[in-house]
């Protein structure tokens, strides 16, 4: 089939947003003729230099942005970068019309950005249009609103108000109706869907591990040597929720045990603080921003990931950590509760602040007295990471639904 696929971010070897336009573009052009639409401005000399080492001969792209603002990064990478992407959508929509009278293309497909209450205009072309995946309907239940700074509480009301004029966008609501189906990371973004006319919304995570990844992941040893290593890994944002991680941590009060966190963000400070007032400073090493590649050196020498997130689209690091054979404790919220089952580690309910910190200290507790359970939720995190998100899996994945789509019926819904 002829594949237009729509990837605002689209680069190589990166995570995150890029990453995932770049690994589902490969991926599609393992079965199909693709054509990208994406930014010159951040990605092309790495796209280019990428494919001159690996040709792809069935993957084409296509370099457009704005006349008048070149640069997306500009006014910054939140308001701005938002404001750049939507005025590029609309931009697409023309790029993309014109390429299809020439070329005809079977079905269309939006990848980048992952947010619901933005607008896709490639669904206006007269040919089948699935989007996503797409998320961003978490939001951090009200209860854990009470731990949150003043700047912390001004984020998520400004965030919820952007998200409420998203759904409101006549534009939103078209891309929802116009799509044959829609990917959604988390059960929260697939309600928000429903809510302004989806059709059909299939929930997963839509992204995943590199093969080399893998590979590297898989070889890791499971610890069982003391002392017993927590480990988070993140920017330190109030909703990344380190600060339960922390307080559960010294609830548990367990002798032998450390928990180290690796990032940077503008929680460092209160983050380092609270570490103090509880009385474990000693046994919490902040080891600041690193590269990925010495990140997961780290998570070698540990043994259970605390990923305590309050509205996490994705979760990347938690399919990191089971690759590794390392059990997750986490939210049973957004996209990590989509990745962790029971088997890989434990999901604790978000209903109150003491709540989640009582119930993660209680599985610290569990999986430091039961050397055999990290062990057994190690293998099981490894065998779901292969067999639903390496790429290679991903992408078998998403031609069995290129398939699917191009053979239903107008009005017909998906089986899957």
């Amino acid at each position: 089939m002829k594949i237009l696929i729509s990837a605002y971010s689209c680069e190589p070897g990166m995570g995150s947003e890029p990453g995932i336009g770049w690994n589902i573009v490969r991926e599609a052009a393992k079965y199909h003729e693709v054509w990208v639409l994406t930014r010159p401005d951040e990605s092309q000399n790495e796209i280019e230099a990428e494919l001159a080492r690996n040709p792809i001969p069935n993957l084409h792209f296509i370099y457009f942005t704005l006349p008048f603002w070149y640069d997306s990064r500009r006014w910054g990478h939140s308001g701005g970068m938002q404001l750049h992407y939507y005025l590029w959508q609309i931009q697409a929509y023309f790029v993309a019309r014109r390429l299809h009278q020439k070329i005809g293309f079977d079905l269309t497909h939006h990848v980048t950005f992952m947010k619901y209450c933005n607008p896709c205009f490639l669904s206006l072309l007269p040919s089948p249009f699935i989007w996503g995946p797409v998320g961003g309907g978490e939001s951090a239940p009200n209860t854990f609103w009470e731990d949150f700074s003043w700047k912390a509480k001004i984020y998520e009301i400004t965030r919820n108000l952007i998200r409420k004029l998203g759904e409101i966008d006549p534009f939103v609501h078209l891309t929802t109706k116009k799509s044959t189906v829609v990917r959604a990371t988390t059960k929260d973004t697939a309600e928000r869907l429903y809510k302004i006319g989806a059709k059909q919304v299939q929930i997963l995570p839509g992204f995943g591990l590199p093969e080399e990844d893998m590979a590297l992941l898989t070889q890791y040893e499971i610890p069982d040597e003391t002392p017993v290593r927590f480990i988070s890994v993140g920017r330190l944002l109030h909703w990344k929720g380190f600060h339960l991680g922390l307080r559960a941590f010294a609830q548990a009060n367990l002798p032998n045990t450390e928990y180290w966190i690796v990032g940077e963000g503008p929680e460092c400070d209160r983050l380092q603080i609270l570490a103090r007032d509880l009385g474990i400073d000693r046994k919490v090493k902040f080891w600041g921003k690193l590269p990925r590649e010495k990140a997961l050196d780290l998570l070698k020498d540990c043994h259970v990931l605390v990923h305590p997130s309050l509205h996490d689209s994705g979760g990347w690091v938690c399919m990191e950590a089971m690759a590794a054979g390392r059990p997750v404790l986490c939210l049973d919220l957004g996209g990590p509760a989509i990745q962790v089952t029971n088997e890989t580690g434990f999901k604790v309910p978000a209903l109150e602040p003491y709540q989640a910190v009582r119930d993660l200290a209680a599985s610290m507790i569990h999986l430091v007295k039961d050397p055999e359970l990290r062990i057994s939720m190690g293998f099981a995190g490894r065998k779901r990471v292969s067999q639903n998100y390496s790429w290679n899996a991903v992408g078998e994945d998403l031609n069995k639904l290129y398939a699917e789509v191009k053979r239903q019926k107008p009005g017909a819904r998906m089986t899957k």
